[in-house]
């Protein structure tokens, strides 16, 4: 069974994510093929709009499959993640720079590469089953594929309580955020993807489009906003502490899980491209990042104890966020130099 499934279908370019036991994981080889396809596409006339979708019913796409980044990582080989971030990052630009408009069907987890295919179409339609996050400071990273460039324009400090806790949001709170734009129930997706296929007209969506749910987040705003308005880490732990709301006591109880490297680096990443909020700037903060994560940061610990040894106990540099010095953040933030993501033909 091929991994991904693309092909022309009436007006459009069909993209199916196709490892629905594995939730649709994305591999590096589909990653190219998704950019090879938006490029064949770009100036085909007879392609109106691109549809993306996942097979089965769990999942749209559940992250990046990570174990070959931890086996080369074990090895001291750290140049092939690098290198798959590279093109997979290439590939999120693509994405949200297409001139032609992209739909994606967002059906159960949409979760770290998954939001990086998924969450940056021009429309994106969420149904009663999905649950979007972006939970990398869980695996000693941060939240990446152009993700913090979401998280950034979220209302008002929404972006920081997700990137660090790693919350799930469901359709209701996917759109209040800005993760989505249309809730369409999972029953007439079919219809809707006929329509869309057919016609190449995503006037479809609008017609098909129901009220979302109550966003949870939206209840939650000003607990978030007084809790995660600090420009640090340890700014963000000291509001969180004084604070018994909702949002405050799940956001202890998820973040005391994760990497506080991750967490203080995300912190920033999040409010420097809040300044500049353009897809590249917000890839390129996340690569300083990630081209550093095995060799300096957390992440190979992180994959063990979430993915290889599944004992959900890792072991990160930090033992606390207190311990998080200025230096080490900068440490994995200084700019690349000649490493840095290079940007061209991301139209």
């Amino acid at each position: 069974m091929t991994d991904i499934i693309i092909r022309k279908t009436g007006r459009a370019g069909y993209i199916t994510l196709n490892r629905p036991k594995a939730l649709n994981a994305l591999t590096w080889d589909m990653c190219l093929a998704i950019e090879n396809a938006l490029d064949d596409w770009r100036t085909d006339p007879d392609v109106a709009l691109i549809v993306i979708d996942g097979a089965g019913e769990r999942a749209f796409c559940s992250g990046g499959d990570i174990a070959d980044m931890y086996a080369t990582g074990q090895r001291g080989d750290f140049d092939y993640g690098q290198r798959f971030w590279r093109d997979e990052y290439r590939l999120n630009a693509k994405i949200y720079n297409y001139t032609k408009p992209i739909v994606s069907f967002l059906q159960g987890f949409t979760m770290g590469g998954g939001v990086g295919v998924g969450c940056h179409a021009a429309h994106r339609i969420v149904c009663e089953t999905s649950q979007i996050a972006m939970p990398e400071c869980s695996i000693g990273l941060v939240p990446d594929v152009g993700g913090s460039l979401i998280l950034a324009k979220a209302p008002g400090h929404c972006g920081e309580y997700l990137g660090l806790t790693g919350d799930r949001m469901d359709a209701g709170d996917a759109i209040y955020v800005g993760f989505a734009d249309h809730f369409v129930p999972q029953d007439a997706w079919d219809g809707l993807k006929e329509t869309l296929l057919s016609s190449g007209d995503t006037a479809a969506i609008d017609a098909a489009t129901t009220p979302a749910p109550a966003a949870r987040l939206a209840d939650w705003q000003a607990g978030i906003d007084h809790c995660f308005a600090g420009t640090s880490l340890g700014d963000i732990y000291q509001a969180l502490m004084g604070d018994d709301g909702p949002a405050s006591t799940q956001a202890r109880k998820l973040m005391d899980r994760n990497a506080p490297l991750g967490m203080a680096v995300a912190t920033q990443i999040i409010q420097s491209v809040r300044r500049d909020p353009r897809i590249e700037n917000a890839l390129d903060h996340e690569f300083r990042f990630t081209y550093r994560c095995g060799a300096q940061g957390d992440f190979i610990e992180g994959i063990r104890a979430a993915i290889i040894d599944r004992d959900r106990a890792p072991k990160w540099q930090h033992a606390s966020w207190q311990d998080v010095s200025t230096a080490d953040v900068a440490a994995m933030t200084d700019d690349l130099g000649s490493n840095a993501l290079q940007w061209k033909d991301t139209t």
